[in-house]
């Protein structure tokens, strides 16, 4: 049976009983799905046998790549000790003990204690409940609001979709969940004014926190939150003015600060977290994705010890949790995970090396005629398409252009996400120099072809 007839048998199957995420069915079931069917190092492999350097990390994920044996062995050995219990019913196990004090360790020094879950989207929802139960425990219960920005990804749960800040997932909550608010994003390229600093923009950026806060009264504001870099808003990079200053105004009003960092922790921007990194001090840390690289669903909340205080000054329940919180086998993946990082040395390396070489790679196309910026920090980067580089105009249909450049990618054995005309990557932290270099390539390539594509729409 040739490849092609395995791919039209697996893509016909899929589109008889699955339902993807984030995705517009009608228009996937005419294309059909790429099948993936392996993944080895910064590699993966489709049904028809092409090799495709990952520029996503998966999902911002795979942080030390596919096919790691270590970690398939950390599964397999736990499976057989125990595969599963809960952390229900006054019961703990060796490996969620051992994760829970690990990344104690690797956080900032407030934050020791964990709460797991399996997903991102959990983690938000578990902090959302932790922010508000905290005030009402203090004796503050009409602290109830938190404020987050415009195109922030939370998750698609309806209360941490609600949190977020992009209108495509608000229109399928039915309603959005009350009590959250939504400020500027802090990105200078796309949200300020003519001859504005960056300096000067991302203090406005983050004052508009505070009007926010005194439009509703800080007796009825429980915390800012915000992901240190927005990823999927299009890796939205503040400029270095805009932390200090949501620091200082959380600290003004004596308002929680959660750090969203289900993209940004574990590596990616060269520390173990991002709130490191800009020099923040959060409340409440959540995170996912490459906690385990992708190999096993787990997820957690990194808590502030003065939450952990209110809650453990009250004899009572509280009344939340997963049946998957604290899985032994996520656990074991988890500190198997990081005990290879830290081994092979990955965070300093995206600091000092990998973090680097991917923003000279994307600086090579910033003279390109259809790129209005280049940007980067850590192993995170973006490409903003634009018709007029001189005066930033998009093109027509916001998402079309962006679509064509990475349909081209994809053809060219590489992947790179679309966010409306954003391009934007995350590789694996493993990237060594023959991929930075095979990168360069497919993006100049890819990039030649869209302009090809468009160049009647382009301002020269």
């Amino acid at each position: 049976m040739s490849n092609r007839i395995k791919t039209k048998q697996f893509q016909d199957l899929d589109s008889q009983h699955h339902l993807h995420p984030f995705t517009t069915h009608q228009s996937l079931r005419t294309e059909g799905p790429r099948v993936i069917v392996k993944g080895e190092g910064a590699y993966l492999y489709d049904s028809e046998g092409a090799r495709i350097l990952d520029g996503m990390a998966g999902l911002w994920t795979t942080n030390i790549g596919y096919g790691n044996k270590e970690l398939a062995q950390a599964a397999y050995d736990q499976i057989l000790e125990l595969p599963f219990y809960n952390t229900f019913f006054k019961t703990t196990h060796p490996p969620v003990v051992a994760l829970a004090r690990k990344l104690a360790e690797l956080a900032p020094a407030n934050l020791n204690q964990v709460f797991f879950g399996s997903s991102g989207s959990e983690s938000n929802d578990t902090a959302i409940r932790l922010i508000r139960h905290y005030w009402a425990l203090k004796g503050e219960p009409k602290r109830r609001i938190i404020i987050s920005r415009k195109n922030a990804y939370h998750g698609s749960t309806i209360a941490s979709g609600s949190m977020g800040g992009m209108s495509h997932v608000h229109h399928h909550s039915y309603p959005v969940y009350e009590g959250f608010r939504h400020v500027m994003d802090p990105c200078w390229y796309d949200e300020s004014f003519d001859g504005e600093t960056p300096e000067a923009f991302g203090l406005r950026a983050a004052r508009a926190i505070e009007d926010e806060i005194l439009r509703f009264g800080p007796e009825n504001v429980a915390a800012f939150a915000g992901e240190p870099v927005q990823g999927a808003g299009g890796v939205k990079i503040a400029p270095d003015s805009y932390w200090p200053e949501v620091q200082r105004i959380v600290d003004k009003y004596g308002i929680l600060l959660l750090a969203d960092e289900v993209i940004t922790g574990f590596g990616r921007l060269g520390s173990w977290f991002a709130s490191e990194y800009y020099g923040i001090r959060p409340n409440l840390i959540t995170f996912a994705k490459a906690a385990t690289s992708g190999y096993i669903p787990l997820s957690g909340v990194l808590v502030d010890d003065k939450i952990v205080d209110a809650l453990m000054a009250e004899n009572d329940d509280f009344n939340h949790g997963y049946t998957f919180s604290g899985h032994p086998v996520a656990c074991a993946v988890a500190l198997k995970n990081l005990e290879i990082m830290e081994r092979e040395r990955l965070v300093p390396r995206v600091k000092d090396e990998t973090g680097p070489a991917l923003a000279r790679l994307l600086s090579r196309f910033k003279d390109h005629p259809i790129v209005g910026e280049v940007r980067s920090v850590g192993m995170m980067g973006a490409i903003e398409l634009v018709a007029d580089k001189k005066t930033r105009r998009r093109f027509a249909d916001p998402g079309r252009v962006g679509l064509i450049c990475r349909d081209h990618f994809f053809r060219g054995g590489f992947i790179m996400r679309a966010v409306f005309d954003t391009m934007v990557c995350a590789p694996p932290l493993i990237w060594t120099e023959a991929q930075f270099d095979e990168a360069g390539t497919a993006i100049q390539k890819a990039l030649d072809q869209t302009l090809a594509d468009v160049k009647g729409e382009v301002t020269a």
